[in-house]
C-alpha cells in the first residue's frame, strides 16, 4: 500500500508539475522554445503567428495558430506547410513510461508545397540533425555513461499515433523534371498507429485538378514498411471515375509490389488531367477500360502480369504480358489472346465513304475518302513485341476468321505481321506496316489466295461488281494524315490472278458481239473463266496494260488506269476473239470511264471507224491479190497452150504442165540431134 501511495503521488506531483508549468509559461516563450526545437532538429525554420493556448486535460497538449514551415533553400519564399491551426495532444501516462503516445494531431485548412527539381531532389527532404553528444568527465574526458549503466533495463521508446488528420486542406505537387503538375484541393485525410510495429491505415479523400480522389491504405506492419521491408499491403483507390484495387504485398525501399490488381477506368481523360497531364482520349467504343490478374513489381521498374484479363470497350483479351518501364519508352511484351478482336468504331462505314453510309458513299466518289485527320501519336506511346491470336477479328475495312498475327512497334513504327489469318473465305499474309517517326505513313505488303472477290470488295470498297475467287499479291505504299491523303500518294505494284466468276451490272460479250449497249443492268452478267493481269501504282492510280479476260464465247485484253484516288476509271477493252456462228466480228474497242460503283460504257467510234477502214483496206487489197493471181494463172495457161502446139505433145491426165512441156522439149531436142547425126 505505501508503494501504491507513492506511485499516486509522484503522478499526482507530475501532473501538477506540468499543468503549472503551461499555465505559468507565456504562449510566445512555448512559440519560441517549438521553433528553436524544430529548427535545431531539421534545419527549417518554424513560424509561429498565432496564439498558442495549451491544454492539461484529458490530455496533455496544447493549440496554436498561423503556423509556418520554411521551404528549401532552392525553392521560392513559398512555405513548406502553412496552417490555419495545429492542435497535439499527448499521453501524459504514456509520456511518464517514456513512451510517446500521440492521442491527436489535427492540422486545420493547412496549405502544403511540394516540389521535386530538376536534380531530381525533393523540398521535403531534409537532413536530421545529430543531437549533442553527452557530456564527458573533466577529469578523465571519457563519456559519462553513468546514466546507461544505472539502468540497464532502458528500452527503446514506443511510439503510438492515435489520429492524425488534415481537414479542408490543398497540397501542390510539381516536378521540373517530368512537367507533373498536380493539386489537391479539399483535402480531407486521417492516419491511425496504434503501434509503430503493427498495423495502419490512412484514408484520403480530395479533388485532384478537379477530378475526386479517394485513397484507402492499409499496411499489417508500418514499421517494416517504412523500414524497407515488404509488409502485406492493401489499396483502393478512386480517380476521376477510375477504380483500382490491389491486395497483396509492397516494399516502400525498391518500390516493389506482388498481389492482384484489378482496375476499372470508365474514361481515360480525365484521369490523365488529373495527373497534370494532357492526352488520353480515346473512342468510346474502346470505353471502359479494365485490367485484372496477378501483377508483379521488380526493383528495376519492370511490371508482370499473368493470368491477365484486359477489357476496352467490346476487345478482350487474356494471357500474359511484361511492361518495361527502363527505356526511352515502355515496352510492352506478351503473348495475348481473344475469341472476337472488335476494332469496329462508329464512323467506320464514314471512314470508307466519307459520308457514314454505304448508299452514300457510292455516289461516284462525289463524297470520296475521309479527310478526317488520323491522330497515330500513340504509336509513339510505347514500344511493343506481341503475339495475338482470335478466332475472329473485326475491322472497319473487313471482318477477319481465326488470326495469328505478331506486333511490333518501334520507336512510333509499327509493324504487323500476319502469320495465320482467313478472310473471305480464303487466307492471307504478309506485313502491314504504320510509320510516325517524321508523318504517317502505311505500307501493305500482302499475299491473298482463294479470296472470294464479292464480299472483299463489297466491305472494302461499297463495290459489288465482281464476284469469283482471286489471288492477289500487292506492295503499296501510302502518305499523309488522312484516309483521303493516303490514297492519293499510294505507289507500288501488284498482280491479280482471278477464276471463274461474273461481272455483275453488264454482259460484255452482248455489247462486244452485237456492239449494243444495252446490255446492262442488275439482270445481266458476264461470265468469265479467268482473269489476270499486273499493275503498277503511282500518285495514287493504279495502271495496267496485260489485263487478260477469258470466257467461253469470248476473250478481251484491257488497259487503262484506275484512280484509287478519286476512285474513277478510265479503261480501254479490246476484244481479242469473239466467236458467233463461226464468225469473228469487228474487234471493237469498249471504253469503260468514270466513278468506279457508277461506271459508263460507249464503244469507241473512233477506232470503229479506224477498224472499219482497216476491213475495207484488207479487202481491196485481197481482191487486187486474187484478180493478179487470176491473171497471172490464165497467162501462164496461154503459154503452156502455146508451147504445146509448137511442140507437138498432148497433155496427159494427171500430168503437170511442167512435166508436159519437159517431155515435149527432151522430143523436140531428141529430134534436133537425129538430124544433125543424119538419123542414127
Amino acid at each position: 500500500m505505501r508503494v501504491l501511495k507513492a506511485v499516486v503521488a509522484v503522478i499526482s506531483g507530475l501532473v501538477v508539475l506540468v499543468a503549472a508549468a503551461l499555465f505559468l509559461l507565456p504562449s510566445e516563450r512555448i512559440a519560441q522554445i517549438a521553433a528553436q526545437q524544430f529548427q535545431t532538429a531539421t534545419g527549417r525554420s518554424l513560424t509561429i503567428d498565432g496564439a498558442v493556448r495549451p491544454s492539461f486535460y484529458p490530455v496533455i497538449g496544447a493549440t496554436a495558430n498561423g503556423i509556418s514551415i520554411g521551404n528549401a533553400d532552392w525553392a521560392d519564399d513559398v512555405p513548406l506547410l502553412r496552417a490555419e491551426q495545429m492542435e497535439i495532444g499527448l499521453d501524459l501516462t504514456a509520456l511518464m513510461r517514456r513512451d510517446i503516445q500521440i492521442d491527436r494531431i489535427v492540422l486545420q485548412s493547412p496549405v502544403i508545397d511540394l516540389r521535386r527539381n530538376s536534380e531530381g531532389r525533393g523540398n521535403w527532404e531534409v537532413a536530421m540533425r545529430a543531437s549533442a553528444p553527452p557530456p564527458q568527465d573533466d577529469r578523465t574526458g571519457s563519456t559519462d555513461t553513468s546514466d546507461s549503466v544505472a539502468s540497464p533495463d532502458i528500452r527503446p521508446r514506443a511510439f503510438s499515433l492515435g489520429l492524425a488528420r488534415i481537414q479542408d486542406g490543398q497540397v501542390r505537387y510539381r516536378d521540373a523534371a517530368s512537367g507533373t503538375d498536380i493539386r489537391l484541393d479539399a483535402l480531407d485525410a486521417s492516419f491511425g498507429l496504434p503501434a509503430l510495429d503493427g498495423p495502419a491505415e490512412i484514408t484520403l479523400a480530395a479533388q485532384v485538378n478537379s477530378q475526386p480522389l479517394e485513397i484507402t491504405l492499409a499496411t499489417d506492419n508500418v514499421a517494416r514498411l517504412m523500414s524497407g521491408a515488404v509488409v502485406g499491403l492493401s489499396l483502393d483507390l478512386g480517380l476521376a471515375g477510375a477504380r483500382a484495387q490491389f491486395s497483396g504485398r509492397a516494399g516502400l525501399a525498391d518500390m516493389i509490389a506482388e498481389g492482384r490488381l484489378d482496375a476499372d477506368i470508365p474514361a481515360l481523360r480525365p484521369v490523365v488531367q488529373a495527373l497534370g497531364q494532357s492526352g488520353g482520349d480515346i473512342p468510346s467504343e474502346y470505353l471502359p477500360l479494365g485490367f485484372s490478374g496477378q501483377i508483379t513489381r521488380t526493383a528495376d521498374g519492370t511490371l508482370y502480369a499473368r493470368n491477365a484479363r484486359l477489357g476496352a470497350g467490346r476487345l478482350r483479351l487474356e494471357g500474359g504480358a511484361d511492361l518495361a518501364l527502363s527505356g526511352a519508352r515502355p515496352k510492352l511484351m506478351g503473348e495475348l489472346s481473344g475469341d472476337v478482336l472488335d476494332l469496329r468504331s462508329a464512323s467506320g462505314a464514314a471512314a470508307r465513304s466519307g459520308t457514314g453510309s454505304s448508299s452514300a458513299g457510292g455516289g461516284g466518289g462525289a463524297q470520296g475518302w475521309s479527310r478526317d485527320a488520323i491522330d497515330a501519336a500513340a504509336l509513339g506511346l510505347m514500344d511493343a513485341e506481341l503475339s495475338l491470336a482470335f478466332n475472329s477479328v473485326r475491322t472497319d475495312m473487313a471482318t477477319l476468321g481465326r488470326s495469328r498475327f505478331d506486333v511490333s512497334i518501334d520507336n512510333s513504327r509499327a509493324v504487323l505481321d500476319l502469320r495465320e489469318t482467313s478472310i473471305f473465305g480464303g487466307r492471307i499474309s504478309g506485313q502491314l506496316v504504320a510509320n510516325n517517326r517524321s508523318g504517317l505513313s502505311v505500307r501493305a505488303d500482302m499475299n491473298a489466295r482463294d479470296i472470294s472477290l464479292l464480299p472483299m470488295l463489297t466491305e472494302v470498297a461499297d463495290y459489288r461488281r465482281l464476284q469469283g475467287r482471286a489471288d492477289l499479291d500487292v506492295n503499296v505504299l501510302g502518305v499523309g494524315n488522312s484516309i483521303h491523303a493516303i490514297m492519293n500518294s499510294l505507289r507500288g505494284d501488284g498482280a491479280i490472278r482471278f477464276d471463274q466468276g461474273e461481272i455483275i451490272g453488264f454482259d460484255l460479250g452482248g455489247m462486244l458481239r452485237n456492239l449494243d449497249m444495252s446490255y446492262m443492268g442488275e439482270d445481266n452478267r458476264t461470265v468469265y473463266d479467268s482473269i489476270t493481269g499486273t499493275f503498277t501504282v503511282s500518285d495514287g492510280v493504279l495502271r495496267n496494260d496485260d489485263l487478260r479476260l477469258a470466257a467461253q464465247r469470248f476473250s478481251v485484253t484491257g488497259r487503262g488506269s484506275v484512280s484509287l484516288g478519286a476512285r474513277t476509271l478510265d479503261y480501254r477493252v479490246t476484244p481479242a476473239a469473239l466467236r458467233s456462228e463461226g464468225d469473228e466480228r469487228l474487234r471493237v474497242p469498249l471504253m469503260i470511264t468514270g466513278p468506279w460503283d457508277a461506271p459508263r460504257f460507249r464503244l469507241d467510234l473512233e477506232a470503229l471507224a479506224r477498224e472499219q477502214l482497216r476491213v475495207e483496206q484488207e479487202r481491196v487489197e485481197e481482191l487486187a491479190r486474187e484478180e493478179a493471181r487470176r491473171l497471172e494463172d490464165r497467162a501462164r495457161e496461154q503459154a503452156a497452150q502455146r508451147l504445146e502446139r509448137e511442140l507437138g505433145v498432148q497433155r496427159e491426165d494427171g500430168e503437170r504442165m511442167e512435166d508436159t512441156l519437159r517431155r515435149g522439149l527432151e522430143q523436140e531436142l531428141g529430134n534436133r540431134l537425129r538430124g544433125l547425126l543424119g538419123g542414127n
